[in-house]
């Protein structure tokens, strides 16, 4: 007897405490980057100049383009990412490098 009124009064309490948590979240994305703050009066520092190589001479496979290497932001800093062979995305895609302007940075993407 005093067993079943234990599990009862667990069971009880468990949910009697308990409460329905319900959150929605949203975003709101602009073209460029900022950084999470101004480092030379009202402008962003510019990434360092770009690295320049030859890329790989072997392609994988035909149909795939070199996409140079660039620079992306990660914060306060920047980060190179080296070239790579990427499959267009689709026929007739031309990659449109990232680019700095004017205190914004621009992602790079693939069009027509």
């Amino acid at each position: 007897m005093k067993m079943k009124l234990l599990a009862i009064l667990l069971l009880a309490g468990t949910s009697m405490f308990a409460r329905t948590h319900v959150s929605i979240g949203f975003g709101i994305g602009f073209g460029g980057y900022y950084p999470a703050y101004p480092v030379y009066g009202y402008y962003y520092p510019p990434p360092p100049p770009p690295v320049y190589y030859a890329p790989a001479p072997i392609y994988p496979a035909p149909g795939y383009v070199w996409v140079g290497g660039y620079y992306y932001p990660a914060g306060p800093r920047w980060f190179w990412r080296p070239g790579y062979w990427a499959r267009p995305p689709f026929r007739g895609a031309r990659w449109v490098a990232p680019y700095y302007a004017r205190g914004r940075y621009y992602n790079g993407y693939w069009r027509r």
